[in-house]
């Protein structure tokens, strides 16, 4: 296994990366810097793009554009001026809640959480508990509120038989299950699938492979976790040399590349000067795996 820095310190709080199949590159975001990048491999080249206000999440869709998930909207990005054409907002009587993960099932539906505000002199997890939720946006633009109640919405995987949605909800130190009905999204029998000790950190994104196993990024952990999610077992650790990671998902040509993002967030001044990756995007080879692609967003009706 084989952990290397592709972008050093590139942002504050890197979230959501997200594999385009087509273009062989990764999008990620960074919350509190505004910004969405976009990474290509081959070329070693970057761009990114500012939004404006924060944003939680980013996907590519199946006609090429890209489509994000800020503060309390979801909509189409321009990359040249930084403008986002709104297909629907959420949470307009929260005005302190705002769009944190999000991924797309199979079938193309952008599933998008929220969280509460957070009080960052308190360290991390001291955030509003219960505001947030986790949105279903359809491709006909109807959004619906599948879950209530959340602390801090992050990871979501689908198993491969497309029956069971995996879900992580931060502060409550576990990745819980849902039984997932593919063709109309709906969720039912919520459980939790297995618990993790606070002291390996929060749990934060997540992403599946081919073998249906869990891989978690821990913040406050330095680490990716790769999870039996039917026993918890841990299957494998990645340590990496930073304290916060926030995210992770599968890339390269093959999907056996570790894509692993991570953040300054919480870090103190002293912690910063001795982590100086913090803020990078790392990618890991040599895992004996591969994994699951990235969906695109299904924006075949809104392109009509």
């Amino acid at each position: 296994m084989s952990v290397e820095v592709v972008q050093k310190d590139v942002g504050y709080l890197l979230e959501g990366p997200h594999w385009d199949d087509v273009t062989k590159t990764l999008l990620y975001v960074d919350i509190y810097g505004q910004t969405i990048h976009r990474y290509d491999p081959a070329s070693d080249q970057a761009d990114k793009v500012n939004i404006g206000e924060t944003v939680g999440a980013v996907v590519t869709t199946r006609s090429g554009r890209t489509l994000a998930a800020a503060k309390h909207r979801i909509g189409f990005v321009d990359w040249k001026t930084g403008g986002v054409e709104t297909i629907v907002e959420v949470e307009q009587d929260k005005p302190t809640t705002k769009f944190n993960d999000a991924k797309c099932d199979p079938m193309g539906r952008f599933w998008a959480g929220t969280m509460g505000s957070e009080d960052t002199s308190k360290g991390p997890g001291a955030t509003d508990k219960k505001q947030g939720s986790l949105y279903c946006l359809y491709p006909d633009r109807t959004i619906i509120n599948r879950v209530q109640n959340v602390d801090i919405s992050n990871g979501l995987a689908w198993t491969a038989d497309r029956k069971t949605m995996y879900y992580i909800d931060s502060l409550t130190f576990g990745v819980d299950a849902f039984d997932y009905n593919i063709e109309t999204g709906e969720i039912a029998n919520r459980r939790q699938a297995f618990a993790i000790p606070r002291c390996d950190g929060i749990p934060d994104g997540m992403c599946i492979d081919s073998e249906d196993m869990l891989w978690v990024a821990l913040f406050n952990g330095a680490a990716v976790i790769r999870y039996n999610p039917k026993t918890g077992e841990k299957l494998q650790t990645i340590k990496l040399p930073t304290t916060n990671i926030t995210s992770c998902c599968w890339g390269g040509a093959s999907l056996d590349e570790l894509y692993v993002t991570c953040a300054k967030h919480h870090l103190t001044k002293e912690q910063l000067e001795k982590e100086d990756t913090a803020g990078s995007l790392f990618r890991v080879t040599g895992l004996g795996v591969k994994g699951v692609k990235s969906e695109p967003f299904n924006d075949s009706e809104l392109s009509q």
